[in-house]
């Protein structure tokens, strides 16, 4: 089974606000059995445009089950708390690699 990966580009606009999301999130994230990759920090563009402002990677056991946590209650509420503290949030689900041994 491959594992699932949200991936998020954000611009935060009320991190105060924000934070009380980051506050939750977590725990949504762990309930699913999901990790935390990156979140923030340091990033170089290498090639083409794209100028992220601050990403997010998390990974999960399989896209189901990613999918699931973005559907949950737990994740929902905590949604609720980062509602209006962003100018923007995008978030894509993607289904791992399989590499050949």
């Amino acid at each position: 089974m491959q594992a699932g990966y949200i991936i998020v580009d954000m611009n935060i606009s009320d991190m105060a606000q924000y934070q009380q999301y980051m506050a939750v999130a977590p725990a949504a994230v762990a309930a699913a059995g999901g990790e935390y990759l990156v979140r923030g920090g340091r990033f170089e563009t290498l090639e083409g445009q794209w100028k992220p402002s601050r990403i997010a990677m998390l990974k999960f056991p399989s896209f189901e089950i990613a999918k699931a946590f973005y559907d949950s209650e737990l994740y929902r509420a905590a949604r609720e708390k980062r509602s209006g503290t962003t100018e923007f949030f995008n978030m894509v689900l993607v289904e791992g690699a399989t590499v050949p041994a």
